[in-house]
């Protein structure tokens, strides 16, 4: 993937969750996106960071449940972890429904 490609894709992904979560959980968490990073604050306390990785062409996560995890752009699957087959919407999905009691889904 070229550096621009990683940009546009990293770029898109972060402002979806962004106003997903907004959307859908705006009153439970605090969202910031500032160059390429979100932040999400819980209301209970834990807080996600999620950034883009640019030498590595990769997105990070560092989550208050299951810790930090990396994800490379696969074409037919979206963001999935170097390690495993999670994708990073899968995940932030369930974690942030346990969290929240509150139904999240990222459908992109």
């Amino acid at each position: 993937m070229s550096e621009s490609e990683f940009e546009t894709r990293a770029d898109e992904i972060l402002e979806y969750l962004m106003e997903t979560l907004e959307d859908t959980l705006g009153d439970q968490l605090d969202v910031d996106l500032e160059e390429g990073i979100l932040s999400v604050e819980l209301d209970s306390g834990g807080q996600y960071v999620i950034n883009k990785h640019k030498p590595n062409r990769q997105i990070w996560m560092s989550s208050p449940v299951s810790g930090a995890s990396h994800y490379e752009y696969v074409t037919e699957t979206g963001w999935v972890a170097t390690r495993g087959d999670e994708t990073l919407n899968r995940l932030l999905s369930q974690e942030l429904s346990q969290t929240t009691g509150k139904s999240v889904t990222f459908d992109k």
